[in-house]
Parts: structure tokens; C-alpha cells; sequence
């Protein structure tokens, strides 16, 4: 019992740690642009070598 009395504020701990940095990741930008990093890949870089 005494287990549990540590793991269950350590987990509700680390999930609000989580949810923190999601919300810190979202309003600063991170998932605004989720299209262009794939699509960044098919673009062809040859002409920038030269």
C-alpha cells in the first residue's frame, strides 16, 4: 500500500508534466505546418549544388 501512496501522485505528476508541454509545444507553433516537413522531402535540391 505504501507503493501506491508514491506511484500515483508520481504518475498523475508526470502526465500533467506531459499535457504541459503539449499545450507549450502547440501555441508555440510546433504542429501548424504538418504537411510541409513530408513534402520537403520530395523537392529536388540538385539545382542548389551547382
Amino acid at each position: 500500500m505504501n507503493g501506491l501512496a508514491l506511484l500515483i501522485p508520481l504518475a498523475l505528476l508526470m502526465g500533467s508534466i506531459g499535457l504541459i508541454g503539449f499545450f507549450w509545444a502547440l501555441r508555440r507553433g510546433q504542429f501548424d505546418d504538418l504537411d510541409g516537413a513530408a513534402n520537403r522531402i520530395l523537392i529536388d535540391d540538385e539545382d542548389r549544388a551547382g
